[in-house]
């Protein structure tokens, strides 16, 4: 049963995700706000799918702790699961991707007309200003930014070091940051076909308030997502 709702939850993610990006072709041409309901929409379609074929539910906890659009969401990053979530889950969200994603066809071009943050990691430091002048007009127009620190997908039994990028963005915005924590990868890994059923917990954690220096940040900020992320992963019922 797990081999045949894995394959069946596979085909019909990769099916909607295709016909919504059919869908991107009519929002190129609309104005960005209008285009945004694609996105919602292939967001909330994902979730809906999620329980009634692979038996996954989600469930969404700590969002008292975003106080308003203005903040950065800094989320551990496990599996393809986190990417889906947030369309539907914030209002407007920027989040911060690879310069490369750009370049796919439909996906990449409404990335552009979205106004996702998009970074040129080949660029090394020169990609800094480019990246903090996108996310100051994002929190301009009261889009909350979301960024995985950990710059890549990362297994749950792995761990890497964060990315001082967000420490950029947090100094030089001077607004809050949210950590977030999940168990995605338990249920969605990257390294494996098969959907395990569960629930999938994504808990936003008190905000980073402005104003720490770089080192205390990072340490703030690793020390809370990953403390919350190894007590998500060591809990049984969260798996059935």
């Amino acid at each position: 049963m797990l081999i045949i709702r894995s394959i069946l939850f596979n085909g019909i993610f990769y099916i909607w995700t295709a016909f919504c990006c059919v869908l991107t072709l009519f929002a190129l041409l609309m104005p960005r706000k209008k285009a945004l309901l694609v996105q919602i929409l292939w967001s909330r379609g994902v979730q809906k799918i999620l329980p009634v074929v692979a038996n996954i539910n989600v469930r969404i906890e700590g969002l008292e702790n975003m106080k308003s659009n203005r903040c950065i969401v800094a989320c551990k990053h496990q599996s393809m699961w986190e990417t889906t979530i947030f369309h539907g889950l914030l209002e407007d969200p920027a989040i911060v991707i690879k310069k490369e994603i750009l370049g796919i066809p439909l996906f990449g071009w409404y990335c552009r007309k979205v106004k996702m943050i998009a970074v040129d990691r080949s660029a090394g430091p020169r990609a800094l200003k480019p990246m903090l002048r996108q996310a100051k007009e994002a929190i301009r127009i009261g889009r909350p930014i979301v960024i995985f620190p950990e710059g890549t997908r990362i297994g749950t039994d792995t761990k890497t070091d964060y990315q001082s990028g967000i420490y950029a963005i947090y100094k030089s915005l001077q607004i809050p940051v949210v950590p977030m924590a999940l168990n995605a990868g338990q249920f969605w890994s990257q390294e494996t076909y098969l959907r395990y059923p569960g629930t999938i917990i994504l808990k936003a954690l008190p905000p980073i308030e402005p104003g720490l220096a770089r080192d205390e940040f990072m340490a703030n900020l690793e020390r809370s997502i990953e403390n919350a992320t190894a007590e998500l992963n060591q809990n049984p019922s969260a798996i059935i």
